[in-house]
């Protein structure tokens, strides 16, 4: 007989507050971000003003059959339409392999040895974006590597800490701030390469991004948790009340799509839309348009401290929100600032441009609804699953990305068809809708969904 042990980290040393292991995760996530934003922010432009364009877009390998698949189902595309569908499918790729990330972390090999084989499939996937000819296989190397890495890093941050640790939640807070840092430096940097050096000089550097991101994983191994030895196979199945949990959290799921089909538009679309609708022109210097991008992390670096701490204040004086109702709020802060582009909008032919307050204003308030929303939706995840479940879990968590990229990347075809203003309206209806019915469950899904205990499970 064997004993399973949740995984743990035996004295942990405390760095500001929380275990070293969770910066080393943190810096991880940072460095990966830094990548994988860096090659977002230009992707949809590069594809639309140089790849994709008649004479340039048959040096890409295997580019005939994928357009072919894709106008099998889409019918014929205009350039910037297969623009901002090839990029809603490998956002969508991107965020449905660490389902399977996930599953190879808990059942197969450890967690620690899947980030690291995934970490070197994305750099490899960035270096290939450099190149014409290998355009689309960097881009299924990088949503395979990330499927391995972020179906598995995430849910290393809960075994960090025991049952009950309300710093549980700050974690998963600054874990993400991380995130956001990253996305926050990447646009900035990648934005100002291609514009400099040229589009793959901006794809070398995600690439570099990504090493550096490896090297702080594997040199931080000792503050991370233990993994189970015993094998996979022989975990007991789930209990009724574990199955019970799963269910309710999968019910939960679409409403997180609702969420995403809005967000991942920002990272596809609205670059267009910024380019069109815009005075980017300050001081007699152009902004490039995935500058803005980098708001989206800045913001979030200035208040998550500012919200960690409004809701520590909440905890102690015992009106802290469920997560359920961050989520709901988060959902509909996220409507009130899509609205802000609505109002920015100008009609078809119009030659008239809207003041760069408005894309400023749209991303200081979208991202409290994203703080509110999804860092809590990880946690919400991550803390309610059982333990053998969590890389299958935080899998299918990134699933909602998928689901909400692929909607969006078909959204992204009306924006050629209907108003813009039309256009944003669709997606503050989604993402408020989605805010509405997750204040309406969260006192019904109370006691249903309490934080999971992990406890030693024997074997044999």
């Amino acid at each position: 007989m064997s004993l399973t042990a949740v995984p743990t980290v035996a004295n942990p040393r405390i760095v500001f507050g929380h275990p070293r292991g969770l910066w080393v995760l943190a810096g991880t996530e940072l460095w990966d971000r830094i990548s994988f934003h860096g090659m977002q922010a230009i992707l949809t432009l590069y594809l639309v003003s140089e790849l994709f364009l008649p004479g340039q877009i048959d040096r890409v390998a295997g580019i005939g059959p994928f357009r072919s698949v894709v106008e099998a189902i889409t019918g014929p595309l205009s350039v910037q339409a297969f623009a901002t569908q090839t990029f809603g499918i490998y956002i969508a790729l991107a965020y449905a392999t660490p389902l399977i990330g996930g599953a190879i972390g808990d059942r197969l090999l450890s967690r620690k040895l899947t980030v690291t084989l995934g970490a070197l499939l994305m750099t490899i996937g960035h270096f290939s974006l450099a190149f014409d000819v290998s355009f689309l296989f960097g881009l299924l190397f990088l949503a395979t590597g990330a499927g391995l890495l972020r179906g598995n890093l995430a849910p290393q941050v809960k075994a960090l800490y025991p049952a009950g640790d309300r710093r549980q939640g700050d974690a998963f807070q600054l874990y993400a701030l991380a995130i956001n840092l990253g996305a926050f430096i990447a646009p900035l940097l990648t934005g100002a390469l291609a514009a400099v050096y040229g589009w793959h000089v901006g794809f070398g550097f995600a690439g570099f991004g990504m090493l550096i991101g490896l090297i702080i994983y594997l040199v931080g191994q000792r503050d991370l948790a233990d993994e189970p030895r015993v094998a996979r196979a022989a975990r007991p199945p789930l209990t009724g009340e574990e199955r019970s949990r799963v269910g309710w959290l999968l019910a939960v799921w679409p409403l997180l799509v609702c969420f995403w089909i809005a967000q991942s538009q920002i990272w596809n679309t609205y670059n267009l839309w910024v380019r069109d609708h815009i005075d980017l022109v300050v001081g007699g210097f152009t902004v490039p348009v995935p500058w803005l991008q980098s708001l989206d992390g800045l913001m979030p670096a200035l208040s998550v401290p500012i919200m960690l701490a409004l809701w520590r204040w909440q905890a102690a004086r015992g009106s802290e929100p469920e997560l359920l109702v961050k989520m709901g709020m988060g959902a509909l802060l996220f409507a009130a600032s899509v609205l802000l582009l609505v109002a920015a909008s100008h009609p078809p032919g119009s030659s008239a441009r809207a003041s760069l307050a408005f894309p400023i204003a749209f991303h200081f308030l979208s991202n409290f609804g994203w703080i509110y929303f999804a860092p809590v939706a990880t946690a919400l995840m991550l803390t309610r699953a059982p333990a053998t479940t969590r890389g299958t879990m935080a899998g299918i968590n990134l699933l909602s990305v998928t689901a909400g990229s692929l909607i969006n990347g078909r959204l992204g075809a009306l924006y050629e068809k209907v108003s813009a203003s039309d256009f944003w309206l669709i997606h503050a209806a989604i993402v408020g809708g989605a805010g509405v019915v997750l204040l309406l469950l969260a006192r019904p899904l109370r006691e249903r969904l309490p934080e999971a205990i992990d406890e030693p499970v024997q074997s044999t």
